[in-house]
């Protein structure tokens, strides 16, 4: 099945101000403990890279991701679920690999939860590696849930 013809017209894009309510929609909906607009808005005003994925001209995704001295840190990406699985994640997540490279990162780094498998398998995918643990680092109900560190060499990404 050709999901791109199926979705219709693409584009991945730097995410606006404009695109912060359907992107703020999508994170409430696919995290149980999502970022506030604050987040989103602190993140693009200190310069990370934003992007949102449109379908047909719809926000139907969206990444945050963080550049340092050889790293890029990949903070957040969601995808609505009415349009998960249909390779847009990928889509997003090649996005920022290339970003980052093209920024002069080494590593792609992100932390996840244990629990979400449905990310942890498109990292795994795409050949992440883990290299640690943070205990305790996300919120949870009834206390809080370790994060996977996962890294990717960028080295390994095509422009």
């Amino acid at each position: 099945m050709d999901t791109a013809l199926e979705l219709g017209v693409v584009e991945l894009l730097p995410m606006r101000q404009g695109d912060l309510d359907a992107v703020l929609a999508i994170e409430c909906h696919v995290c149980s403990f999502p970022w506030g607009r604050i987040n989103f808005t602190d993140s693009m005003a200190c310069g990370y890279s934003c992007w949102v994925c449109r379908v047909d001209n719809v926000v139907v995704g969206y990444f945050v991701l963080m550049l340092a001295v050889d790293d890029a840190h990949l903070l957040t990406i969601g995808v609505a679920e009415s349009h998960q699985r249909r390779g847009l994640g990928a889509r997003l997540l090649r996005q920022a690999m290339v970003v980052g490279l093209a920024a002069g990162a080494k590593t792609l780094l992100l932390e996840v939860r244990p629990s979400n498998t449905k990310a942890l398998a498109m990292y795994q995918h795409f050949g992440f590696g883990e290299i640690g643990v943070r205990r305790g680092y996300y919120p949870a109900d009834g206390g809080r849930e370790d994060a996977l560190v996962l890294t990717h060499p960028l080295a390994e990404v095509s422009v």
